[in-house]
């Protein structure tokens, strides 16, 4: 009796944990950050240890990507931009040249390579920068946490596997 109410303890925390899907997360925090930001377009991009390399993430934007971004990000030159970057970039939004306003800063996560929360399709500004940055220190802990809850999920079924019979 008592290894059942271990096994059905120990499966519920499995369950309750699991709850939180790790792509879900990312398209959550890029669409709240493009509400944050007044702006259809936000995403992530992750930068190598090595900082040679950005990676575009995830991408949130309006279906058919009236603006480019995606073609944008992987042709401006941005992505190598980003990959030298220690903090915020901000470039300006100048729609003769094909620019659509652009604003990244980097994600406060411990356990990873450098991750970078964007936003683009206007302007920004010093308050933008503000607020983008605040967002990205929150952003950075549901990451953390995200991956601590992978992490108890796995231990936990380790427990599970090798419980006594």
């Amino acid at each position: 009796m008592l290894y059942n109410r271990v096994d059905v303890a120990m499966r519920e925390l499995v369950a309750d944990f699991s709850c939180l899907q790790a792509d879900d997360l990312v398209e959550r925090l890029a669409r709240a950050a493009a509400a944050v930001a007044g702006t259809a377009y936000a995403g992530f991009v992750r930068v190598d240890p090595l900082r040679r390399e950005a990676l575009p993430v995830h991408l949130h934007g309006p279906p058919g990507d009236p603006l480019r971004i995606g073609r944008w990000l992987a042709e401006s030159g941005v992505l190598k931009e980003l990959a030298l970057s220690a903090g915020t970039l901000r470039l300006a939004q100048d729609a003769a040249v094909g620019e659509p306003g652009f604003l990244a800063t980097l994600v406060p996560v411990v356990a990873r390579e450098h991750t970078f929360v964007w936003v683009a399709g206007r302007g920004f500004g010093d308050a933008d920068e503000h607020l983008l940055g605040r967002f990205a220190t929150a952003a950075g802990r549901a990451l953390e946490a995200a991956s601590g809850l992978e992490a108890a999920v796995r231990m936990l079924r380790g427990i599970r596997a090798f419980r006594p019979a």
